[in-house]
């Protein structure tokens, strides 16, 4: 069993079963899934010009986000890990089922801290907020991303590189992480078995984090394991009906808005705080 584990592993195979995991999933499940979406809301009566123009500017916020991360990507980031995992780490950890394990194991740690960040400080909420001002909670939203939403995620990936695992493994593992939330951005599914619920992100999780409620704040930054969350004293269950968007809504489908709405914020917050020491506070203490 040991040695099955630890064996090496051909790096093509590994990069195709990412390639189905992350890339594909988008064909065999995250459209299929919206267009079921769709024809729920239509049986529900919830179908609008709203919820079409809410996910057209969401699809497009995607795009100029993945425009931005392929550019940070083949300028900085790779070189990044590269320079670090050749100069700075321990040493380089082969290729097998237990390094890939642990890898997206740690991959979901870490995107808790980070998400945890850009809720907490303030110029991270100015880019995630985007990601919560949708008043809908369908596939769609599950690609709303901000403009600096690839930039935050560096500073929790550097560690692992320099743990030795490789820059290659750590992308692919954050990628599977982010791939493994869209389809809980739903209202289809309702509760799963308890102990899925105990351990896993779900979709009932999820929903609280979007929510607005006041008791809803800031709960539930996991990825795809909950039991961060229940480590770490962020955890809420789903009791309350939950209403979705941010404390001051943008009501506007607008992408170019949707996109830049919390930058511009944090730029008029800073330019209306007086005092250069209370302007910098406004970057890095809590939205609230």
């Amino acid at each position: 069993m040991m040695e099955a584990i630890t064996r090496p592993l051909n790096w093509d195979a590994v990069l195709g079963w990412f390639h189905v995991l992350n890339d594909l999933s988008l064909l065999y499940v995250i459209i299929p899934f919206f267009f079921v979406e769709l024809i729920r809301y239509a049986y529900l009566k919830r179908l609008s010009f709203d919820v079409i123009a809410d996910s057209a500017a969401n699809v497009i916020t995607f795009v100029c986000f993945v425009a931005i991360e392929y550019a940070l990507g083949i300028l900085f980031a790779t070189k990044l890990y590269f320079w670090i995992y050749a100069n700075f780490s321990l040493p380089h950890l082969s290729l097998n089922w237990v390094t890939i394990v642990t890898c997206v194991l740690l991959a979901d740690l870490m995107y808790y801290w980070d998400h945890r960040m850009m809720h907490r400080v303030g110029v991270g909420w100015a880019t995630h907020t985007v990601h919560h001002s949708s008043p809908h909670f369908n596939m769609s939203v599950a690609y709303r991303f901000g403009p600096l939403d690839a930039v935050f995620p560096l500073l929790f990936s550097v560690p692992i590189v320099m743990l030795g695992y490789h820059p290659i493994l750590v992308l692919l593992s954050e990628v599977l992480v982010q791939q493994f939330q869209a389809i809980l951005h739903t209202e289809a599914i309702r509760k799963l078995p308890r102990p899925v619920e105990f351990v896993f992100n779900t979709p009932s999780h999820h929903r609280v984090h979007h929510g607005s409620n006041r008791q809803y704040w800031d709960k539930n930054y996991a990825g795809m394991l909950i039991i961060w969350d229940r480590m770490f004293g962020t955890f809420e269950p789903e009791v309350e009906l939950v209403e979705y968007g941010i404390e001051q809504p943008i009501n506007s489908n607008n992408p170019v808005k949707v996109f830049l709405h919390g930058l511009q914020r944090l730029v008029s917050k800073i330019v209306q705080t007086r005092g250069m020491t209370n302007k910098l506070r406004v970057l890095v203490k809590p939205p609230s």
